[in-house]
């Protein structure tokens, strides 16, 4: 028996998983987030703990006590500042505070190579930024800084007692000389800090330490070891199977994520793609996120008055066909990849008197999709190719825009059961990878496909015609948006 544990924005979610890579039970505990200022978003470090200690509580004992080891995931880019007793500081400044975008700029001035050394452009989202921010506007604070740690691996030092990290969640940090699996130390010299700040790292299906006597007493467990684990997407990806080179996932929930596994480190910060370690050895990842994706259409819904999210995807369908003169631009919150634009704004362009509610319902479908093949482009450029694609998330229960997205990629679109097992299922198979140095194929296999969805040659030209024209559409407005905040 193995336990994951996640340490979600919303939540802790734990699982117990047997030796048959089964989920035999699980448990969560909510979340809050705290909203002190516009653009802000923090958490205390302590409700962490105490969600995760009652979401373990609600894990069947007979579970806990059969369990040989734990893993662990989390929500990426948190910045939790603690003092020199491990206390924290102040709340935890999260992946989706928007605060830092000046320090970003400054980062990058001030340091040229940050992007060939990390891998990555600077935005508010990653944790380097919310250390300057920190520094210019509480330096109080900053000064008390004994060590940074992300949101899973503050759990950790309270599981175990032990400041460690693992690869793919500390390059979310932007201090990672992501190539080299190693802290940079010219970027942590341009924030001020240094590796006595950082923690140890560790490949994510490493152990890092063992339960705390007293914890594993309280849990009704063994002294069971803690493997590194893995940040969020990264972690999920190990669930998902997505670990062979060329193996790629697409998250159709509130963003659009496709996360791409790779055995080599092929970087493209120009282009918005994240260049992440991945949670196993010796393997990388690229991202491409788009912020508004499944939301988009969901907004789309709300305004054109269909009853829900469902609703329009069953008018459109039952259309049958493309939209005529309708594009849809859908920045509704800006976007990352591939245009870094945090700016960037939502746009309907070619209405007529016959554009109805469902016209704008397709051309929605159609301008997502679109966006969404910006960011696999720009992987492409990478020189990496995406071989399979798995479709989760909730937009993945549209077979309908499914179609669509395929015959835009011009790829098969792979619809897996289960759906989404999520980062705490794989923590919890990279525990079993620390304990058994069993093969990672063999341990991390994708679930049973359910259906294989084809692009249409029809579609698929039709869409390559239109494209352009989508994309000109942003390099023409993007002047614009400036003017329009």
């Amino acid at each position: 028996m193995y336990l994951g544990i996640d340490i979600g924005t919303s939540g802790v979610k734990v699982v117990a998983v047997n030796d048959d890579g089964a989920v035999v039970d699980q448990s969560s505990a909510e979340l809050s987030v705290s909203r002190p200022a516009p653009l802000h978003s923090e958490q205390d470090p302590a409700d962490w703990w105490a969600a995760t200690n009652k979401a373990v509580a609600n894990i069947a004992q007979d579970h806990r006590r059969k369990a040989r080891a734990i893993g662990l995931s989390g929500q990426m880019h948190g910045a939790t500042l603690l003092d020199r007793d491990g206390k924290a500081l102040r709340p935890a400044v999260l992946w989706n505070d928007g605060r830092s975008l000046a320090e970003c700029a400054e980062l990058e001035a001030a340091l040229p190579a940050l992007g060939e050394i990390t891998g990555n452009r600077a935005m508010p989202g990653f944790t380097a930024p919310k250390l300057l921010w920190v520094r210019k506007h509480e330096p109080e604070c900053f000064d008390k800084i004994a060590k940074i740690l992300l949101p899973k691996d503050y759990v950790r030092l309270r599981m175990t007692g032990d400041y460690a990290s693992d690869m793919s969640d500390s390059a979310g940090t932007l201090w990672l000389d992501t190539k080299k699996r190693d802290w940079s130390d010219e970027v942590l010299a341009a924030c001020g800090l240094s590796r006595e700040n950082m923690p140890a790292l560790f490949e994510g299906n490493a152990f890092t330490g063992r339960l705390r006597g007293e914890l594993a007493e309280a849990w009704g467990m063994e002294r069971v070891p803690v493997a590194a684990g893995g940040g969020d997407n990264a972690a999920g990806a190990v669930g998902s199977g997505v670990v062979r080179s060329g193996d790629a996932f697409l998250s159709l929930g509130t963003s659009g994520v496709t996360f791409l596994a790779d055995d080599q480190y092929r970087a493209n910060p120009a282009g918005g793609v994240h260049t992440f370690c991945h949670a196993l050895p010796g393997r990388w990842h690229q991202m491409s996120v788009m912020l508004s994706a499944a939301s988009a259409i969901d907004w789309v819904a709300r305004a054109t008055g269909f009853a829900d999210p469902a609703a329009l995807y069953a008018a459109a369908e039952a259309r049958k066909k493309p939209a005529d003169t309708e594009i849809f631009l859908p920045y509704l919150t800006g976007e990352r990849t591939p245009h870094n634009d945090p700016l960037a704004q939502g746009v309907f362009f070619g209405l007529t008197p016959s554009s109805d509610a469902v016209a704008l319902g397709q051309a929605a479908l159609e301008g997502v999709a679109f966006g969404l093949a910006d960011g696999i482009d720009s992987l492409h450029a990478t020189g990496a190719r995406i071989e399979t694609l798995t479709v989760i998330g909730g937009g993945a229960r549209s077979q309908y825009w499914g179609k669509i997205l395929s015959s835009v990629f011009d790829q098969p679109l792979i619809y897996r059961e289960g759906g989404e097992v999520g980062p705490a299922y794989g923590a919890a198979r990279l525990a079993r990878l620390a304990l058994t140095g069993e093969d990672v194929e063999d341990v991390c296999a994708p679930p049973p496909i359910r259906n294989v969805i084809e692009p249409s040659e029809k579609l698929r030209d039709h869409y390559a015609a239109r494209r352009p024209l989508f994309q000109e559409l942003y390099r023409s407005l993007a002047p614009l948006f400036r003017e329009n905040v």
